[in-house]
């Protein structure tokens, strides 16, 4: 059993399910509230319709819109999000976060400590801005390229991040993802369904340390005079996992990830072949019988049910792959994942409640 610094997992990660219903920033907007905190990052996507995603943080600015599912530069949405609340966020009348009639999901993370600076390594020092929550292996960090290979932006996590997905907020490029278990000499797309490619110039080859993050030259990560956003993530026991597994495709007894808590959002992406991200909510779980319901990162379309590959189980300690589909457990096929959720064990060996 895992024993953890956080005794309750929905102070740092929360989804929040709601119905949306149309109403623009000039009649008030509708303020979505129950998260628990004010969260630095959203992501919100409409699961009755085919719609973008929607992901915002406290660094850009909560008016500022990036989409998962696509390559556009970031823009600013005047019916989107316009703040995060105490226990929230605003959203105005804009279809994909406040659709008439719709059901809606938001995933939301806290980060809260803010900064800013100058980076560092190879090359002329760039401004950058951050957000970070060290306790949960967190952080948001805006920053410019400044085109140079071993340029290194600062993260703040105190120990080196396990995952970070980045954006080209000035251009068209597709989303840069890093994860450990595929080495820092391989990226991922998030906006695609691409296999693993072999890329120096995204993340120079070279793994983060406990203090920064390298880079090559590349447009996806390092631009000069570019702007990038990135999220940062950092293994937490018993709340974080970011690892990766084998499928052995066999639909009654899937795969097992031990992550060491109950996960309550996980996202997976097999790296070996092209497939698509499917992420799945213990929150969405409960709400739609059976357990099936998954929405994609790279793809606009609406919330799918009742398909055998989508179900994910969720334990107290990991989750099992339903199914044997090549979406999340093709036999012999790799897949990464990400994992936030709840030990039963807390810091002082206190039981937790289940969820």
């Amino acid at each position: 059993m895992a024993y953890t610094t956080i005794n309750k997992s929905s102070d740092h990660f929360n989804t929040k399910l709601y119905t949306g219903n149309g109403t623009a920033i000039g009649s008030g907007g509708q303020a979505i509230t129950g998260v628990g905190f004010q969260p630095d990052w959203t992501w919100i996507k409409n699961r009755s319709a085919d719609q973008n995603h929607s992901l915002t943080d406290s660094v850009r600015g909560v008016t500022k819109t990036i989409r998962s599912d696509v390559t556009t530069a970031e823009t600013t949405d005047s019916e989107g999000q316009t703040a995060f609340g105490s226990d929230g966020f605003t959203v105005g009348s804009e279809a994909k976060i406040n659709g008439n009639g719709n059901n809606i999901v938001a995933w939301n993370w806290k980060a809260g400590t803010t900064g800013s600076g100058t980076t560092t390594g190879a090359g002329t020092g760039k401004a950058y801005s951050y957000s970070v929550n060290t306790t949960a292996g967190f952080s948001i960090v805006k920053y410019l390229g400044n085109g140079t290979v071993n340029h290194t932006i600062p993260h703040h996590l105190g120990v080196a991040p396990k995952m970070i997905i980045t954006k080209n907020l000035d251009n068209a490029v597709t989303w840069i993802v890093g994860h450990d278990s595929i080495t820092w000499s391989n990226i991922l797309f998030l906006d695609t369904t691409a296999a693993q490619s072999d890329d120096s110039n995204a993340f120079n080859d070279v793994a983060p340390t406990s203090t920064v993050w390298n880079l090559g030259s590349g447009n996806g990560t390092n631009s000069n005079n570019v702007n990038y956003v990135s999220y940062c993530f950092a293994e937490k026991t018993g709340y974080s996992k970011f690892g990766s597994y084998i499928g052995n495709g066999n639909d009654g007894n899937g795969t097992f990830v031990y992550t060491g808590f109950k996960p309550e959002f996980v996202l997976v992406k097999r790296y070996n072949n092209t497939e698509e991200w499917p992420i799945t909510d213990a929150t969405r779980d409960k709400a739609v019988s059976p357990n099936f319901a998954r929405l994609k990162a790279d793809n606009s379309t609406a919330e799918s049910t009742n398909i055998t590959w989508a179900r994910i189980d969720k334990f107290s300690n990991g989750f099992r792959l339903g199914g044997n589909d090549t979406v999340s457990n093709g036999s012999g096929d790799s897949y990464i994942y990400m994992a936030f959720g709840q030990s039963l064990v807390g810091s002082n060996n206190v039981p937790c409640t289940a969820r």
